[in-house]
């Protein structure tokens, strides 16, 4: 069975804890009781500043639904820190940044809504009431999908949390049988995700179950749509095309080899790394392999998300390198070094490239030809994807006190 290597001794310790409820089938569970969140400023739910997710948001983990990882906001041309904040426990997950508000999911089991201008909390959900003794609560390794009024993510003990806006209390929840790090795809009142129980979920907007698609293992990525179908890839082996208005398989193409990160799409052709140490560019319709880049320098599984823009395909690997790739013909057009693994996802805004590593820096990069143009060293690693939008930069590191950085322009 897949894993994913060595965890540290702090993730060890947090493993070897006893849990209590822990999950023993895959059932739903709906209430609509308040979760009783933190609420910091009474302004906040008496004037209520909630905008729609819009162009220049960044609502969801590789931003849309073709998970692009291509920002549409501008970002000034030299970054300042604006603000810093910690949050109690590990950043693994990409914020959300949606109007003046950023949501930041943590390894502690908090979500926490805050303030875009100051990095003040504004509200902060828990993924349980209580916590047990001898416990602890699950925690966020799913990044946010924000919508017009409601938050959706899962939690490591597979429950699939949906939240409030406005007030941070919980609508809803659902229950899997497996940990859920895919974060959620949402198209009208149909909500998708996938789940460590080897299925992938469709929900009505009530959070009663549309229907469930079972693999042959655990669903880690985020699913892209387009053109009325999902596509869901991971330990199986197996590129299954799926659509979403019924559940049926439409296609299922083998791949051989694990897949960990979440596929990009752009037309017909769908691109993503593999634990086999290659990217590959695949004809979802013809279901055909285009082209497959393989790097050549050993075992360096991808577990980054690629972001893919008109030329290029640009992806972070476990070999310490940033990749950019000719879409067209899957040759290298440049490689940037790091000095750790990057599992970070990139984001590209204009023709800059951001993204994090496990050596502990934020990195932007030339889109053109793969320079250093600035960094920040946050001292721990990231491995959470830079999200970019409403004209400022949020990432959160892997320290123990939940680190979240803020940039733009003072």
């Amino acid at each position: 069975m897949f894993t994913f290597g060595p965890r540290s001794q702090y993730q060890q310790d947090r493993v070897a804890q006893p849990r209590s409820g822990g999950i023993r089938r895959a059932f739903m569970l709906i209430t609509f009781a308040a979760l009783s969140p933190l609420l910091c400023a009474s302004s906040f739910a008496e004037e209520s500043k909630v905008a729609h997710p819009s162009q220049t948001s960044w609502s969801s983990f590789r931003h849309d639904l073709l998970q692009s990882g291509v920002a549409t906001s501008p970002l000034p041309e030299q970054l300042e820190k604006l603000w810093e904040i910690t949050l109690g426990d590990q950043i693994l997950a990409t914020a959300a940044i949606v109007g003046d508000f950023v949501y930041v999911p943590c390894l502690s089991g908090e979500l926490s809504c805050l303030e875009k201008a100051t990095g003040k909390t504004v509200w902060s959900y828990k993924s349980v009431e209580k916590v047990e003794p001898n416990s602890f609560a699950p925690g966020f390794k799913s990044s946010p999908t924000v919508t017009s009024d409601a938050i959706y993510l899962g939690d490591e003990d597979g429950v699939f949390h949906a939240i409030n806006r406005e007030t941070g209390e919980g609508l809803w929840k659902y229950e899997t049988g497996g940990e859920i790090y895919s974060s959620a795809a949402v198209i009208g009142d149909r909500i998708l995700f996938g789940s460590y129980d080897n299925s992938l979920y469709c929900l009505n907007g009530d959070g009663t179950l549309a229907w469930s698609f079972a693999t042959q293992g655990y669903v880690h990525c985020a699913p892209a749509v387009v053109e009325g179908v999902t596509f869901i890839a991971g330990c199986d082996e197996h590129l299954r095309t799926i659509e979403i208005e019924t559940g049926k398989q439409r296609a299922d193409l083998r791949l051989e080899t694990y897949l960990i990160a979440s596929p990009a799409v752009v037309g017909d052709i769908l691109y993503v790394g593999t634990f086999a140490s290659e990217v590959v560019a695949v004809d979802w319709k013809k279901q055909e392999v285009i082209w497959r880049y393989r790097p050549g320098n050993g075992d360096a599984p991808f577990h980054s998300s690629a972001a893919v823009t008109e030329k290029l395909v640009v992806v972070g690997g476990r070999d310490k390198l940033v990749h950019a790739i000719d879409r067209i013909t899957g040759k290298k057009a440049w490689t940037f070094p790091t000095r750790a693994k990057v599992d970070s996802s990139p984001t590209v805004a204009g023709d800059r490239v951001f993204i994090g590593s496990n050596d502990g820096n934020l990195y932007e990069i030339s889109l053109q030809d793969g320079t250093e143009r600035w960094k920040f060293n946050a001292g721990k690693p990231i491995s959470a994807a830079p999200a970019i939008g409403e004209g400022v930069l949020v990432i959160g590191s892997e320290s123990r006190d939940g680190k979240v950085y803020c940039f733009g322009k003072k």
